[in-house]
C-alpha cells in the first residue's frame, strides 16, 4: 500500500528577489491562543499595491535592462536588434523619470497572493487591493482600459482601470506575498492554449510544435520577449495560470528536474533549445534579426493520461511585473533598477538611425504615396507631419457611417492613419505615451475603407494577414510598422500637438489628430503586396526562395 507524501504541485523554492522596505507600520504582531498571528492594517495592503503598480508603470528589473544591453554588445545582432534595443533603453531612460509609463497600454491590473495561516486582515482584502489599484491608476499618468459590459453588444470604460483580476491563495506561515502584473493587451492577447497529445511528447515532434507556435506568435506584442513554453497540466486553465506566471518571472526558482511525485520543474536543456530556435527564426526583436526572445522559461507538469495541454505565452517589452511582501518587519515592494541609462553605452548605443529617409506628411497624400512607392520592404523612416490617429471603436463607427451611406470624412483619405490610443497627458507636456497597438484586429476594415479612397497608408505595429497585403496590392495601399514598446519616448519627444476631431466621447478611442515630428517607422507592406514579414512564414513564396 502506498504511503501518502504530500509533494506542493509548484514547490516555489527560496525567494532571491531583493526588496526595498516602503515603512514599518500598519503591521503588529499579536497572539493568539498560543499562536503569533501578523495583524495588518488595511493601508498596508492599499499602500504596497498603489506603490507597485506605479513602480512597474516605469522601472524595470536589472535582467531585463541588462538584455537590451547585451544586444547592443553583439556584433551578430542585426542593425535593427541595436536600433530596437537602443529605442527600448531610450523609452526606459524618459519612463523612470516617474511621469510617462514605459507603455501607453498601462494595462490590466492583476494581482495573484499567498496569505499565510497566520496572517489576519479583518477586512475585504479584495476591496482593498481594488483601491490601491484605483489610486495608482487616478494619480497617475495612465490609461483606463477596462470596459464594462452593459448589454451583450454594448459596452462602456469604466474610467478607474477596474475590475481588476485578484486571486489570493491562503499557504502556511505569518507573510501576506503578492506578485503585481499591469498586462497590457498586446501581450494579453499571445497567450496560447494547445490541446496535444502523448504523440507531442518526442523531440521531433516537440521541435517541429514550438517552431511552428514561435513563428505564429508574431510581434504584435513588442519582442524581444520573455517568452513561456508550458507542456502539461491538471487543467487547461492551470496551464494557462502557470504560462502567467513563468513569463512573469515569479517560477524561476522551481527544481530543475522532475520526480514521481509529480511536482512542476524547469527544463533548462530545453529552454536552451527553445531560445536557440527563436534567434534562428529571424523575426528578431521586430524587424528581423536574431532577438526575438530575450530568455525561454519550459515548465513541465503532470498531466492526465489522456490529456496533454501546452501553454505559450510571453511578457513583452516593459516587463511589468512585481513581487510585494508583508511581515512582521514591514512592508516591502521588489527593488527595481532606477538607472536604466548606464545600459546605454558602446559604439552600438551611439547609433542614431541616420539612414532613415525622412518623409514629409504636410505634402499630401499622393506625395507621400509616390515617395515611399521609391523605397524597398524594410526601409527605414522618419515621419514628419500630421497623423489621424483611430483605433477599433472608431474603425466600427466609421464604417457604420460607410454602411449609412454617409461616406467616409476627408481626414480618412487625406492623412496616414495611426492605430493607438493615448495614456493621459502630462501636465506642461504636448501628449501622453502614445505608442502604436497591434495592426491585426483593423484588418477586416483596410479593404473596405481603402476601396473609399481612405486609410491608404496605415501606422502601427506587428504583422499583417493577407487581407490588408491584397488590399494595398489592388489599391496602392501601405503598411509602416512602428516600433513596439517605446510609448514614452515617442509621447515625449516625436508627438508636439494632440487635438480630437471626432468621437470626443469615446475618450482614448477617440479620433485624434497628432503632429509628429521625427516619428520612426518602417514600411513593412508596399503597394505591390510585398509583405516583410512573409520571409519568416513557412509556406510562403518568400520564405521558400530565402531558404
Amino acid at each position: 500500500m502506498t504511503e501518502f507524501n504530500h509533494q506542493a504541485l509548484l514547490p516555489y523554492g527560496k525567494d532571491t528577489t531583493k526588496y526595498r522596505k516602503l515603512t514599518d507600520e500598519f503591521v503588529q504582531e499579536e497572539s493568539f491562543g498560543d499562536e503569533k498571528v501578523l495583524r495588518i492594517h488595511p493601508d498596508a495592503l492599499k499602500l504596497v499595491v498603489q506603490e507597485g503598480f506605479h513602480d512597474i508603470q516605469h522601472f524595470y528589473r536589472t535582467h531585463h535592462l541588462e538584455g537590451l544591453g547585451k544586444i547592443l554588445d553583439d556584433p551578430e545582432a542585426s542593425p535593427n536588434d541595436h536600433y530596437v534595443a537602443r529605442e527600448l533603453l531610450e523609452n526606459a531612460i524618459v519612463s523612470a523619470e516617474g511621469v510617462f509609463p514605459s507603455c501607453q497600454d498601462t494595462g490590466t491590473a492583476i494581482v495573484f497572493g499567498k496569505k499565510g495561516q497566520r496572517v489576519w486582515t479583518g477586512f475585504d482584502d479584495e476591496e482593498v487591493i481594488s483601491e490601491g489599484i484605483f489610486n495608482a491608476f487616478q494619480d497617475n499618468n495612465y490609461r483606463y482600459s477596462q470596459l464594462a459590459p452593459l448589454s451583450m453588444f454594448e459596452e462602456k470604460n469604466t474610467k478607474t482601470n477596474l475590475p481588476a483580476q485578484i486571486e489570493i491563495l491562503s499557504n502556511n506561515g505569518s507573510s501576506y506575498d503578492l506578485l503585481l502584473i499591469a498586462k497590457g493587451g498586446g501581450s494579453a492577447n499571445k497567450s496560447f492554449l494547445y490541446q496535444q497529445t502523448k504523440a507531442l511528447l518526442n523531440p521531433d515532434s516537440l521541435h517541429a510544435f514550438v517552431e511552428e507556435k514561435l513563428r505564429s506568435i508574431g510581434t504584435a506584442a513588442c519582442p524581444p520577449y520573455h517568452l513561456a513554453l508550458v507542456i502539461g497540466g491538471t487543467s487547461a486553465e492551470y496551464t494557462l495560470k502557470v504560462v502567467k506566471l513563468a513569463s512573469a518571472g515569479y517560477l524561476d526558482n522551481l527544481p530543475t528536474q522532475g520526480s514521481p511525485s509529480g511536482h512542476a520543474y524547469r527544463d533548462l536543456e530545453m529552454e536552451e533549445k527553445v531560445l536557440e530556435l527563436s534567434r534562428k527564426i529571424g523575426v528578431g526583436a521586430q524587424f528581423g534579426g536574431k532577438y526575438f526572445c530575450h530568455d525561454v522559461k519550459v515548465i513541465r507538469l503532470p498531466r492526465h493520461g489522456a490529456s496533454c495541454p501546452v501553454g505559450m505565452g510571453v511578457s513583452c517589452s516593459a516587463d511589468r511585473n512585481i513581487k510585494a511582501k508583508i511581515t512582521a518587519e514591514g512592508v516591502f515592494l521588489e527593488e527595481l533598477d532606477l538607472d536604466p541609462g548606464r545600459f546605454l553605452k558602446g559604439a552600438k548605443a551611439a547609433e542614431t538611425g541616420d539612414n532613415a529617409v525622412s518623409i514629409d506628411l504636410n505634402q499630401g497624400m499622393p506625395k507621400v504615396l509616390e515617395t515611399l512607392k521609391s523605397f524597398p520592404v524594410a526601409t527605414r523612416l522618419m515621419l514628419t507631419g500630421d497623423i489621424v490617429v483611430a483605433r477599433d471603436i472608431a474603425h466600427a463607427k466609421l464604417k457604420e457611417r460607410l454602411d449609412n451611406g454617409e461616406g467616409l470624412p476627408d481626414y480618412f483619405k487625406d492623412h496616414i492613419i495611426y492605430y493607438a490610443g493615448p495614456a493621459k497627458t502630462p501636465d506642461g507636456f504636448a501628449s501622453g505615451s502614445f505608442g502604436p497597438t497591434t495592426a491585426q484586429r483593423m484588418d477586416p476594415y483596410v479593404p473596405i475603407f481603402q476601396a473609399e479612397g481612405a486609410s491608404l497608408i496605415s501606422l502601427a505595429k506587428g504583422n499583417r494577414t493577407d487581407v490588408v497585403t491584397k488590399s494595398c496590392k489592388q489599391h496602392g495601399g501601405f503598411y509602416l510598422g512602428s516600433i513596439g514598446g517605446p510609448a514614452a519616448r515617442l509621447g515625449r519627444d516625436c508627438i508636439t500637438n494632440v487635438e480630437i476631431i471626432d468621437y470626443p466621447e469615446l475618450g482614448m478611442e477617440a479620433i485624434y489628430k497628432i503632429s509628429v515630428e521625427d516619428f520612426p517607422a518602417f514600411i513593412v507592406v508596399n503597394h505591390e503586396g510585398e509583405d516583410f514579414f512573409d520571409r519568416f512564414r513557412p509556406g510562403s513564396a518568400t520564405f521558400q526562395a530565402i531558404n
